[in-house]
């Protein structure tokens, strides 16, 4: 009754020709509607109308959210704090107000859907814009943990787990997540708080994967990143164009980079860590959660 395409990027061109083929094949999900069903798609694309057009079908309602004042749900301001997103806008001409307990854009124009699905579900927009402030990431999706290095102290880190996938688009979205965040000063080793990105390979991303990964260097967001560490051989192509104030470790595998966890960071310290599942980068997850409780057991002023 209800069929949702949040985004449309260049996450499988491997096998695919185009972004443009990509969504044609996503809206294929449209052709599943019962009659009087209704479609809701991302209106904020350079491929949303392909998705406009394959939204229509006989007796059937089409619904395109995002920054367009002339759509139906539309977000008029999305405000990014270190621990949340508030969302004004209006839907069908009405307007709303609701908050997430986590920093993120694309979260935001998620919930937009969400919202939408709801209402047009019969359900009551009012409680579930409120019920959604509770929402928080899963493991491996941007979920995002304070690990407590010494008890004693009130030595910590934060650590954003977003190691289940990764393609450009949302590798610029968990940038955005990590400059909105604030480390903290003079707590460990380093006097400044840092932020700090372990990337693992974007897959299947066909011919042009390494002016893509080199391509992250340049998002205006990688200003607010104090490092950069890079997993997996197409990582090299970022590795390389970072300047080298940002260059961290540049390593083959995430066994690698696990295994060197406890020089990567100190108390103070925000780490997103992100890439595609076959990189693995969810072992350096692994490695930095061990190491913090490693750390409350042997409690000492930051990591060595």
């Amino acid at each position: 009754h209800v069929a949702i395409i949040t985004t449309v990027a260049a996450a499988h061109l491997e096998a695919f020709a185009s972004l443009e083929d990509i969504a044609r094949e996503k809206a294929a999900i449209f052709e599943g509607l019962e009659p009087g069903g209704t479609a809701i798609f991302n209106g904020d694309l350079e491929t949303s109308s392909i998705l406009a057009d394959l939204a229509t079908h006989p007796n059937g309602f089409a619904i395109g959210f995002g920054t367009d004042p002339h759509g139906i749900m539309v977000a008029e301001d999305i405000t990014l704090t270190d621990t949340s997103s508030v969302v004004r806008g209006r839907f069908h001409g009405e307007p709303y107000l609701f908050k997430l307990a986590v920093p993120g854009r694309h979260f935001a124009m998620n919930a937009l859907a969400v919202l939408a699905a709801v209402s047009i579900a019969g359900g009551d927009f009012g409680v579930a814009a409120l019920d959604i402030a509770t929402w928080a990431p899963s493991a491996g999706r941007g979920q995002r943990e304070t690990l407590m290095l010494d008890v004693g102290e009130g030595l910590t880190i934060d650590l954003i787990d977003d190691a289940f996938n990764a393609n450009p688009a949302s590798m610029e979205a968990a940038f955005e997540v990590l400059a909105a965040t604030q480390p903290t000063d003079n707590t460990g080793r380093i006097a400044r708080g840092r932020r700090i990105a372990i990337l693992g390979d974007m897959l299947e991303l066909g011919p042009d994967e390494t002016a893509l990964h080199a391509a992250l260097a340049q998002l205006p967001t990688m200003n607010k990143i104090a490092r950069v560490d890079c997993v997996g051989p197409r990582m090299r192509a970022l590795y390389n164009a970072l300047p080298p104030e940002k260059r961290g470790t540049a390593v083959d595998t995430a066994e690698d980079l696990a295994s060197a966890a406890h020089h990567l960071l100190d108390a103070g310290d925000i780490v997103l860590v992100k890439g595609s599942k076959g990189s693995k980068v969810s072992l350096v997850v692994d490695a930095i959660k061990a190491l913090a409780a490693q750390g409350r057991r042997t409690p000492e002023k930051g990591f060595v």
